[in-house]
């Protein structure tokens, strides 16, 4: 697809589609089971709220794409979502693993702040989402929403807290927060090119 190609495709809605059902769903259960494993100090609540989440992520997205019902709404649903899951989540590990809150000093910024406004930065350009980002720049896009990199972003910092490898954690999380700064000056850059042109 090319940026010429998006401009035709974009469209805000329909709202209401099997894969934002699916996204409000996985939202709903996986914070208010994060919510129920805080009160509750229950580990196995945490993780099957990390489960629900990470799999409705994937087939919220999944069901979008196979149904042809990929939409700037959803994509920012979606987006929206995940950091209510995450924040909730994060917390929750947090309360009940006090060892990862400096882990959580940088992950949760870094993923509520600077990957917010690097995903919604989309909205742009005419495309649909952060998924087609390659066409604007594919080193971002390599970065930031390619599978490895959405694997790494979050469930390689989640991962590592679970081995118990809290070191490798931190590191992980600092890598995470370095690819997003450059990240926000790369995307900076090209909208002060496309507003010059």
């Amino acid at each position: 697809m090319t940026l010429a190609d998006s401009r035709a495709a974009v469209r805000a809605g329909p709202f209401r589609t099997a894969a934002n059902g699916i996204t409000v769903i996985r939202t709903l259960a996986a914070v208010s089971l994060g919510v129920a494993a805080v009160v509750s100090g229950s580990m196995t609540l945490l993780v099957v709220a990390y489960g629900i989440y990470w799999l409705g992520d994937m087939l919220d997205g999944l069901a979008a794409r196979l149904l042809h019902q990929e939409t700037r709404a959803g994509a920012v649903l979606d987006i929206v979502s995940d950091r209510a899951c995450t924040a909730v989540l994060c917390v929750g590990l947090v309360v009940l693993v006090p060892d990862v809150a400096v882990v959580a000093l940088v992950f949760l910024p870094s993923f509520m702040v600077l990957d917010t406004m690097l995903s919604l930065a989309f909205l742009c350009w005419p495309l649909l989402s952060p998924n087609h980002f390659h066409v604007v720049d594919r080193r971002v896009w390599t970065l930031n929403w390619s599978v490895p990199a959405k694997a790494a972003n979050t469930a390689g910092v989640i991962g590592a807290v679970a081995l118990g490898q809290f070191r490798l954690a931190l590191v992980v999380a600092l890598a995470v927060l370095g690819v997003k700064l450059w990240s926000a000056v790369a995307v900076a850059g090209l909208l002060d090119r496309d507003g010059r042109t």
